[in-house]
């Protein structure tokens, strides 16, 4: 609940520095003379940025649960699913946070944590990342996950997205009403016209590819601290041998709504979520 109150608190913060920021510069007169409400502006990019962020990560684990087939592991059915279960437990314990759920998917080797609350999170692992590696290597990964999980890593990637978000909304929108008003002058129309609407649209697109470079460049120091976390947990070889397989390995798929918080993704160096492998292992051997 903690965590929640400061990602609330925190989008306040913006949409206030945003609103304060216009009034001296005069912006709040010039698109109130043009028809334009800041105020209601601010509100519109808070729902939009924030409101859809909160909704996501409060719904983060149902949705991962659904779009990857994850099948929660209530009652161990053999040695393997007992043996994950445990050592899911142990590394909770060690982190200091509540027991996640534990579930199983099927397909290529990857895993992934979610969940909106540190101590009712969600660990899932992939049948071909249990057939492919080690039980050592396995629990490397699981201990990635874990520390995932008591970094705060969810909240931290929905606040990003939520502040990104925001400024994309708030500022594609207040240049689009400059554009609209520099080709519309002499015109005696009320409301936005042509030019507001195609500029906010190609504004949009290009600011929203500007934000996810910052997101993913985000992510990638999270996964590095994950994987310090991890090393923290069993030491630093098991982590590094678990990478040093998945560098052989094809990684699975995940979907996109959880894509960020497995273990490779992301197209391009700019727009990955996760660091290549070769730098990850070299981080924690000279740490």
């Amino acid at each position: 609940m903690k965590r929640i109150f400061l990602f609330v608190l925190t989008n306040l913060a913006v949409v206030v520095v945003l609103g304060i920021v216009a009034s001296l510069l005069g912006v709040n007169r010039y698109l109130t003379a043009n028809g334009l409400n800041l105020g209601m502006l601010l509100a519109f990019a808070f729902v939009i940025g924030f409101g859809g962020a909160i909704i996501s990560l409060l719904l983060s684990k149902t949705i991962a649960k659904w779009s990857s087939g994850v099948q929660l592991i209530t009652e161990p059915r053999n040695a393997d699913e007992a043996w994950i279960v445990q050592t899911v437990r142990k590394l909770a314990d060690q982190a200091g946070i509540g027991m996640p759920d534990v579930g199983i998917f099927e397909g290529e080797p990857n895993a992934f944590a979610t969940g909106a609350f540190k101590n009712s999170a969600l660990v899932a692992v992939s049948t071909g990342l249990l057939q492919g590696m080690t039980r050592q290597e396995i629990e490397a990964v699981l201990g990635h996950e874990i520390s995932h999980i008591s970094n705060g890593d969810m909240v931290t990637m929905t606040l990003i997205q939520g502040v990104m978000n925001t400024f994309v909304v708030f500022l594609s929108r207040v240049i689009g009403y400059f554009v609209d008003g520099f080709l519309s002058r002499g015109d005696n129309r009320s409301g936005p016209g042509i030019g507001y609407y195609i500029t906010t649209i190609v504004l949009d697109i290009l600011f929203g590819f500007l934000a996810a470079i910052i997101v993913a460049w985000f992510s990638r120091q999270r996964e590095f601290r994950a994987d310090a976390g991890s090393a923290r947990l069993l030491g630093k070889q098991p982590m590094i041998n678990a990478l040093a397989r998945l560098g052989g390995m094809v990684p699975g798929e995940l979907p996109k709504s959880i894509q960020a918080f497995g273990i490779t993704s992301g197209v391009g160096k700019l727009f990955s979520t996760h660091p290549p492998i070769e730098e990850r292992i070299a981080a924690l051997q000279t740490a």
